[in-house]
């Protein structure tokens, strides 16, 4: 009988505590005294389920100059968020700077701001589930991506190394790629161990339809080294980008260097959310060449985004 009664109390428990919500202390949800979230300075109210990310926060009103309607805007540091519509469809877009670490910031962010309950600092049990479409530029790596091509990331290859800080990392990559690819690399025990992701495939026949090169992008944790320039300083590997450009994997190669969307479809597919990746082109690493006024130009990128998303 006593052990009856301590099994059952000790189900009891832990039925309570797998039943429990989890609290989020101040110390990992910082919420502004404004009800805002610590960096981006959003509301809940603020976030549409249509998000398109740029890095550069000057995009930002590039973007929303196509708007009907403008309803919030917000900035702070790098962070710029203007919430409007366009053709009747509400969208989000918000400028997330350089990088896979300020993605890890507005990732968790966003997903806080549609699935945690500010008051009670607990996880809502109705999620919302964001569809993000980042428009971004990248080097083109291959002969049929030449500056002024749109690429539609496939799968995304994180050097950066962010992923491998979560749990479920080995269930949502493709391990296949990431074994043969490590393996043609030679790679360096010293560097972080790369990941490979799914962008969203929906999202992908939506926005990139037959008119987009559709391939595998690498973020690199840099902009000179990580992505195979070289200054004044000597690369460890050389023949880095040459190893690249000649992988080959089920018929996908290596269409191009950026610096965040393995963060985003990788986050994205860990949090429940949609997110794929499109750049345009402005510099070929293979042919040497670069657009660096490419400032007008990304504008048609932009126009097909907002009407596909």
């Amino acid at each position: 009988m006593f052990l009856h009664c301590k099994v059952s109390k000790k189900i009891d428990f832990t039925n309570k505590i797998l039943n429990m919500k989890k609290f989020f202390p101040e110390s990992e949800l910082i919420i502004n005294p404004d009800g805002s979230i610590f960096h981006l300075h959003l509301k809940p109210e603020h976030l549409a389920d249509k998000v398109i990310l740029v890095g550069d926060p000057g995009r930002v009103a590039l973007v929303a100059s196509h708007f009907e309607t403008k309803e919030v805007e917000v900035e702070s540091r790098e962070f710029k968020t203007i919430t409007g519509t366009y053709n009747g469809k509400r969208i989000t877009v918000l400028s997330t700077g350089i990088g896979c670490d300020n993605i890890d910031i507005v990732l968790n962010e966003l997903d806080a701001l549609a699935n945690i309950d500010f008051e009670s600092r607990t996880e809502k049990e109705d999620k919302r589930q964001l569809s993000m479409v980042r428009i971004g530029t990248c080097g083109g790596l291959q002969p049929n991506t030449p500056t002024g091509t749109y690429i539609a990331s496939v799968k995304s290859v994180g050097f950066d190394g962010l992923l491998n800080f979560y749990a479920g990392r080995n269930e949502v990559c493709d391990l296949e790629f990431e074994k043969e690819f490590k393996k043609h690399m030679n790679w360096n025990q010293q560097l972080p161990d790369p990941y490979t992701i799914d962008n969203n495939k929906e999202l992908i026949e939506r926005i990139a339809k037959d008119d987009m090169v559709r391939g595998v992008t690498i973020a690199c944790g840099g902009f000179f080294g990580p992505q195979g320039r070289e200054l004044r300083i000597p690369l460890a590997d050389p023949r880095q980008n040459e190893k690249i450009e000649c992988f080959e994997h089920n018929g996908l190669k290596i269409t191009n260097f950026e610096m965040e969307s393995s963060a985003l479809a990788g986050l994205s597919a860990l949090m429940g959310h949609k997110a794929m990746t499109c750049c345009m082109v402005i510099a070929n690493r293979r042919e040497k060449k670069a657009n660096a006024n490419y400032k007008n130009s990304i504008d048609g990128l932009i126009k097909l985004v907002l009407d596909r998303i």
